[in-house]
């Protein structure tokens, strides 16, 4: 079933990239006249030294006066546009059909001219300066070429703390997805008139500790949080007969930052959790109670599954935001991304280059993370789900 609906969705991807090749646009001029002036400035710049096209001056040549063609022919229809403002649907020869399409096809070429002189300047550059840069004795003088040596030499710092970092993100999410689950449920216990003393008890105690959780934790920077626990704990195991070096063995900057990173995406993702449930239509759960189920049986098995899928969208993104708030750690030592960047840009004497390579790093895993998690969203199909929308969805608690 599974493979079924992956071709599924395959061949609608497919389906739908056809139709946008196939079908005439609107503003074609426009958009393509901006990628066609990026095109004239890439062949306007300098060729690198590993340019496939440095011996075809007179095909570049072409290329670029085709470019040229197109934004003049874009100007004209600009002009035609102010001057038959009203009118230009009916009068101007550019919506004609057979001009339209032809205008279509020909926006494929400059597509194409582009992209080939997108590779040969930028793809192309950039691997001659990977080659100058693994090749440097010394540092390069040009920007791109001093970040890939700095990469280059540094990369297995940049190894260690690229590592860190994604496990920190990972298992820290990870964990604190399950102990949200159990603080939303404390967070959102009411009194049932069926509660002997101490069940009530309890439900007060657990929802109040959950409420001073949230705001302690959400009130307070994770840079602050991530001194107190380790720097607290610490302090702790100092009362003991350990020494230093023992204690560094138990408690080190890792643990201390996973735990950091755990208990605060535990407060956030408490709070998306409850948003999720609540967002859940009251009458789920009162036709679950007439049926006879206990309050904790209707929010198992009718209440939770829904929030939970409501709050995945809001949960993903908690990964996200730990990818990138990893980076505060370093202020107690973890050897994260952030204190591999330090170390690296100490080493060289060029900070700025340093930090610049761990943007990009940085870039590319938030978007890898957006990728697969919007991926997971789809395949759980939950833009298809409508919030308050499911009282009208028939219950079967037999299934869980």
């Amino acid at each position: 079933m599974g493979s079924n609906q992956s071709r599924g969705t395959g061949a609608q991807g497919r389906g739908r990239l056809a139709s946008f090749i196939l079908s005439d646009h609107r503003y074609v001029l426009l958009a393509t006249s901006a990628v066609a002036a990026l095109g004239m400035a890439l062949s306007s710049s300098s060729r690198p030294a590993m340019s496939f096209m440095a011996n075809a001056y007179m095909l570049e040549v072409v290329m670029y006066y085709i470019l040229v063609a197109w934004l003049a022919v874009s100007a004209v229809a600009l002009a035609f546009k102010l001057a038959k403002w009203r009118t230009y649907a009916d009068e101007a020869p550019f919506t004609k059909p057979a001009v339209a399409r032809a205008l279509r096809y020909a926006s494929y070429v400059i597509w194409l001219i582009v992209a080939v002189l997108a590779v040969d300047r930028i793809g192309m550059g950039v691997a001659s300066a990977w080659a100058t840069a693994t090749a440097a004795s010394s540092m390069p003088e040009t920007t791109l070429e001093r970040m890939l040596y700095i990469l280059y030499r540094g990369a297995p710092t940049f190894y260690e703390g690229f590592k860190t970092t994604i496990l920190l993100a990972v298992f820290g999410t990870v964990i604190a997805f399950f102990l949200a689950l159990l603080l939303v449920f404390l967070r959102i216990q009411v009194i049932d008139r069926s509660d002997n003393d101490f069940v009530r008890f309890l439900k007060v105690v657990g929802s109040g500790f959950a409420k001073v959780y949230s705001t302690v934790v959400r009130g307070t920077p994770m840079m602050v949080q991530a001194m107190i626990i380790f720097f607290g704990v610490f302090g702790l195991f100092k009362m003991t007969d350990l020494t230093t070096t023992q204690i560094n063995g138990i408690w080190s900057t890792f643990a201390a930052g996973l735990v950091t990173i755990t208990l605060n995406s535990t407060a956030y993702m408490m709070e998306v959790l409850r948003g999720g449930i609540e967002s859940v239509d009251m009458g789920q759960a009162e036709a679950a109670r007439s049926l006879g189920l206990s309050q904790w049986q209707a929010m198992r098995k009718v209440v939770f599954p829904q929030g939970v899928k409501f709050a995945i969208p809001g949960l993903s993104n908690e990964l996200i935001i730990n990818i990138k708030d990893s980076s505060v750690l370093s202020v107690i030592g973890t050897f994260d991304l952030m204190f591999a960047t330090t170390t690296v840009g100490g080493t060289f004497y060029r900070q700025f280059d340093a930090a610049l390579i761990t943007s990009v790093i940085y870039l590319c895993l938030t978007m890898i993370a957006s990728w697969l998690l919007n991926r997971l969203a789809r395949r759980l199909d939950v833009k298809a789900i409508k919030l308050g929308s499911t009282s009208d969805q028939p219950i079967n608690v037999e299934e869980n």
